[in-house]
């Protein structure tokens, strides 16, 4: 017998003894409770509905957990290089019981999930949800990953959101030439005429398929937070100005990533975003690099052939006038966007992942191929005598150009021509616990992910000054994610953004509230971008 019910059997014995009544109840109230505390918790929802039929996930840490639920048709065969296809409905119960197929990708020892397996049938979002019936109506966090456009997977949980009553989920989409290559013949294929922008367009599909089907895994599609971080913030902020995203979020939250460059016919070295055409002739020189012919013939390629090419790296997205309608700055400027709630920052030394040590004339001819009669500003903001000097210079301008600036900007529009409420951060941890450590002493790229979502790297080392830190940024992110604002009564209070107010969050061996960073370098950003779209 269970001990509980032993234990019970004695306390109601010793009240009819009493023959008390109150004293019954008071001691049956006392075992319930009881036994609700000490009885482990069961996953709920082990089984549900959606659109395309039933559906049966796992058991993991007390939740239920899908792993591998398709939200579109595999784009394979003639599906390759076409938007993406609602997943039709299926036969019986499917089994989301394990993860799905990473997208093909350059191998990256760095990135979660390379231990599955690589397909062109990749089109999946998982769901790891507390709720106990369909009818709880909880927060929900979509995560999208990063990777540069080229690899990551969607594989993983997030239990310290799941345990405060979020539903997390985590979705897949296309990368590299597979996701984003355009070609005239493919725009020839669509009533549109465009083509490209094939993983954005994935993002979209899962964010449907999540409102619509969140409620039967008990969230409340009416309380959706997206987020991501690099390749995946720049996702959220394509997608807070896509019309095609209309009322599937509330908020968003950006990790090291934003989309306001303007356009031109090449990137340039992260300082423009390209239109539909003017990507076509990419795709044209990566069939060219492959000897073949035509579409037909590069729908038969082998993927992994398609992933190893030298080429493979030069794919984005691009302005195609559907899901990216025009350079987002402008898009800001005139309140065309979704204007919902945002979380948004960046690293101190997020360039130094991608920078390296090069003589020093080497340095400032680079500079020049890319800024030309800027380039002379530049070099005084960013001044170089030695090759280390060059890798911090350059390290940088990547700051600052990639990540910081596209930030700012849309921190000031935002919180001039929207109504949403703008946080921003600027994380300066130098922890033992990141991907790659600084050598200048501040966070380099991906450093922030282990204080809010408790990744660990090199052994997952931390002080105890970091480790309140943890609990303190993983506590903003879910309180935004509950209600769209990160406070609450016991945190260093964070307040709205304002431009030029002490109103960014400093995050470096705690806690304050400062001017925007790097003020003087962000002046120049924007004076050399507003050149460029003039």
């Amino acid at each position: 017998m269970h001990p509980i019910i032993i234990l019970s059997t004695r306390y109601m014995y010793e009240g009819i003894k009493k023959s008390n009544i109150k004293y019954m109840k008071k001691l049956i109230l006392s075992v319930i409770a009881t036994m609700a505390m000490t009885v482990p918790a069961e996953a709920q929802l082990l089984s549900t509905t959606v659109a395309q039929g039933k559906i049966e996930g796992v058991e993991a840490n007390g939740f239920a957990l899908y792993k591998n639920i398709p939200y579109a048709e595999a784009p394979v065969g003639e599906l390759r290089w076409k938007a993406p296809v609602a997943k039709k409905p299926w036969i019986g119960t499917y089994k989301a019981d394990k993860w799905g197929n990473r997208p093909p990708q350059p191998i990256d020892p760095n990135q979660n999930g390379n231990d599955i397996k690589m397909s062109e049938d990749c089109l999946y979002l998982s769901v790891e949800t507390p709720a106990k019936s369909t009818s709880d109506k909880l927060p929900v966090f979509v995560m999208i990953h990063g990777g540069a456009f080229r690899t990551g997977s969607y594989s993983g949980t997030q239990e310290s959101f799941v345990r405060d009553g979020i539903v997390y989920v985590s979705i897949e989409y296309r990368l590299g030439p597979l996701g984003f290559m355009n070609h005239p013949q493919l725009s020839k294929e669509t009533k549109r005429g465009i083509s490209g922008n094939y993983g954005i367009l994935d993002q979209i599909m899962a964010l449907r398929w999540i409102h619509d089907n969140i409620a039967s895994f008990g969230g409340d599609p009416d309380k959706v937070t997206i987020a991501g971080e690099s390749a995946g913030g720049i996702s959220v902020s394509i997608l807070c100005a896509s019309p095609l995203c209309k009322g599937l979020f509330r908020a968003a939250i950006c990790e090291s990533g934003s989309s306001f460059w303007p356009i031109s016919d090449q990137r340039g070295g992260n300082t423009a975003i390209c239109t539909s055409k003017s990507a076509e002739q990419v795709g044209m020189n990566f069939q060219k690099c492959l000897r073949k012919n035509n579409i037909k013939q590069m729908r038969q390629v082998p993927f992994m052939t398609l992933i190893d090419s030298s080429q493979a790296e030069v794919f984005w997205p691009v302005v195609d006038g559907y899901a990216i309608t025009g350079d987002q700055y402008k898009l800001y400027e005139a309140g065309k966007y979704n204007d919902v709630n945002v979380l948004i920052g960046t690293n101190s030394d997020e360039g130094s992942m991608f920078a390296r040590p090069m003589p020093v004339e080497a340095y400032k001819a680079h500079e020049r191929s890319v800024y030309g009669e800027w380039s002379d500003s530049l070099l005084a903001l960013y001044p170089a005598t030695n090759e280390q000097e060059v890798y911090f210079a350059m390290s940088d301008i990547f700051r600052d150009g990639s990540f910081a600036w596209g930030t700012y900007a849309w921190a000031n529009l935002q919180s001039k021509t929207g109504k949403g409420h703008v946080y921003m951060y600027y994380f300066d941890q130098d922890s033992e616990n990141t991907i790659i450590r600084s050598r200048q002493g501040g966070a380099s790229h991906v450093a922030e992910m282990p204080f809010v979502y408790g990744y660990t790297f090199n052994g997952g080392k931390m002080t105890d000054t970091e480790k309140h830190m943890q609990q303190i940024m993983s506590r903003y992110w879910i309180n935004f994610t509950k209600t769209g604002n990160p406070n609450s009564e016991t945190l260093p209070y964070w307040t709205l953004y304002q431009q030029g107010k002490p109103t960014v969050m400093i995050m470096r061996e705690g806690f304050h509230l400062d001017k925007v960073q790097n003020q003087r370098q962000m002046d120049f950003f924007e004076q050399f971008f507003k050149s460029r779209r003039q």
